[in-house]
């Protein structure tokens, strides 16, 4: 008889992993992102436990988009007050804040429940290619996520 297994708090150990965002396709490595933060890379995977890892992306401006989406594609928040719903380009969202399109291109393809905002919290964006987490030695991205 197979018998299901579920993680333990005590089970789950983080990893550390840098990925180098310079000439790479947003959606495509959004998705690799998303992965690791859940942990469904891992085999003891549990939908009800948080068992992902973190991610440090570096040179978050270089990120490429294919076809026309630098100029066509339009992000869009609500205020909250009537009438003030909010667009901007991103065009004009690289040139304002460029860690900003990793971080909602992620954010779109993680659950957006408590458990989500957990995750995404393990997420580390930076424009160039230097961060403050060299002590926790972080290891190259795997290529087979």
């Amino acid at each position: 008889m197979q018998k299901t297994y579920t993680a333990k708090p005590e089970d789950i150990t983080r990893q550390w992993y840098v990925v180098d965002a310079e000439g790479q396709t947003l959606g495509r490595l959004a998705t690799r992102i998303a992965t690791l933060l859940r942990g469904k890379h891992k085999p003891l995977f549990t939908p009800s436990m948080d068992c992902g890892d973190f991610i440090i992306v570096l040179n978050a401006e270089k990120v490429v988009l294919s076809g026309r989406k630098e100029t066509q594609k339009t992000y869009y928040h609500h205020t909250g007050y009537i009438g003030n719903l909010k667009s901007i380009t991103v065009e004009k969202q690289r040139q304002k804040d460029a860690t900003k399109l990793v971080e909602k291109a992620v954010w779109g393809m993680i659950p957006h429940n408590r458990q989500g905002r957990e995750q995404i919290t393990r997420l580390k964006v930076y424009l160039g290619s230097e961060h403050p987490h060299t002590a926790q030695q972080p290891q190259a991205l795997p290529e087979a996520v």
